[in-house]
């Protein structure tokens, strides 16, 4: 096995050569280079019977202007003065040499037309099919995750790709599958417990509460203790999560590791919220949704990227409100994503699954095309107003580890969108265009 590097923190960077100039005019410019001016893409035009076809609508309308902003963010400030706060530059020799700028994507796969997004480059083969290996491993041997006919759909899930996209600055590969293994735990749930592989609504509130305890674990008395020490070892879930959030506390800060486990409460609520409905037979309003859609959401995957880059966002810094707002918005756009890749595939699912294009249409009385494409309009919204909100904030606090920290939010948001674009054993998109 190759010897991926300890975990921890990266070294101190060397003294710059030169007096670091005032931290603000960097800030500007990562600011103006996050944020360009964008505007949103209006409606699609209705198809017309009598003229030819057009041309294809472009993967990413918004993507010219937004080549800038993909790399200001990944790159991090330049010139005279600013290594310091290029902490990502401390482990680059490790890291495949950055590519500026981004080529077109090499895999297959096309983008949702109109979506506004940033085109990422290829993720490192070497280190897609290293963790890949890990990951298998993993969850064969050490949490025995799946039977052997479900083997199929955990290689169709792309995982290694997934993780190695969504975190280019992660210095090595142990650092990768810290992110890894809990994405893995964290379908293992939604499966297992919500969704495709036996998941009901019914009584998720109990199972959800006991898997919560391998990752907040249970402070009770000698008599029980033992008892609950068992259970956590009695399904797939559980044992998932008791082994991916036992490697991670030992790489994490304990602000860190509490973080984490503050934001999968959040995801459990969203998801015993979507159960209610289910239950009752309810449409959500489509702000009712949205609101549901900021709890079972992503946000679990791109707070960890401190850790996963072997760095630490301090508690205060994280709880700032403005930070707070980029997260939640970061969440809020990738789960759409989702939502319009994953669309045709809950069509064809048994039951009645709840997604944006699917509330909209019957919330606002919408054909499904039209659903579909105002779902897109939504999703660009939200992508330009987490741009913006992390432009702010590097604009009002230029500390190295906050732009650090927003470059890897943003880079998850472009890679998790690339995973999604790319993974046609589990997507395809609707023929609405």
């Amino acid at each position: 096995m190759p010897d991926s590097g300890p975990l921890g923190p990266p070294p101190a960077a060397p003294a710059p050569a030169l007096p670091v100039p005032p931290a603000a005019p960097d800030a500007a410019g990562f600011l103006a280079a996050l944020h360009p001016p964008v505007t949103l893409p209006g409606p699609p035009p209705q198809p017309q019977p009598q003229p030819p076809p057009a041309p294809a609508v472009p993967d990413a309308p918004d993507a010219a202007a937004g080549a800038p902003a993909l790399r200001g963010i990944l790159r991090g400030p330049t010139g005279l003065g600013t290594t310091s706060l290029d902490l990502a530059g401390l482990h680059r020799s490790r890291l495949p040499a950055p590519v500026s700028p981004a080529p077109a994507p090499s895999a297959a796969g096309r983008a949702v037309p109109g979506l506004y997004h940033h085109r990422v480059p290829e993720p490192d083969p070497a280190r897609v099919a290293e963790v890949s290996r890990r990951i298998k491993r993993w969850a064969e041997d050490e949490v025995q995750l799946y039977p052997e006919e479900w083997e199929g759909q955990f290689d169709g899930f792309s995982v290694g790709r997934y993780m190695v996209g969504c975190h280019p600055d992660a210095p090595t590969v142990d650092h990768l599958m810290l992110a890894t293994r809990l994405m893995v735990a964290e379908n293992a749930v939604d499966d297992c417990y919500c969704e495709d592989h036996g998941g009901s609504p019914v009584g998720l509130g109990g199972r959800l509460l006991l898997a919560h305890t391998a990752l907040d674990p249970c402070h009770t008395t000698a008599q029980y203790a033992s008892a609950w020490q068992e259970s956590l070892a009695s399904d797939a879930p559980r044992r998932a999560y008791r082994s991916a959030m036992d490697h991670f506390v030992r790489a994490a800060t304990p602000s860190q590791a509490d973080r984490f486990r503050h934001d999968m409460a959040r995801l459990h609520l969203g998801y015993l919220a979507e159960a209610a409905w289910a239950q009752t037979g309810h449409v959500p309003e489509v702000w009712e949704y949205l609101a549901m859609r900021q709890f079972n959401n992503f946000r679990p995957c791109p707070t960890i990227t401190d850790t996963v880059g072997g760095y630490e966002l301090p508690a205060d810094l994280h709880a700032r409100p403005d930070m707070q707002r980029v997260i939640a918005l970061a969440g809020n756009a990738t789960t759409i994503v989702n939502d319009l890749y994953s669309y045709t595939k809950e069509l064809d699912s048994p039951g009645h699954h709840l997604n944006l294009p699917v509330v909209l249409a019957e919330r606002e009385g919408l054909s499904e095309r039209d659903a579909y494409l105002k779902a897109v309009e939504v999703h660009n919204e939200l992508q330009h107003a987490f741009e913006a909100a992390a432009a702010d904030l590097a604009a009002a606090c230029p500390l190295p580890p906050v732009l650090r920290f927003l470059r890897g939010v943003a880079a998850w948001v472009d890679g998790n969108h690339d995973w999604h674009r790319t993974n046609a054993y589990r997507y395809s998109l609707p023929d609405f265009w």
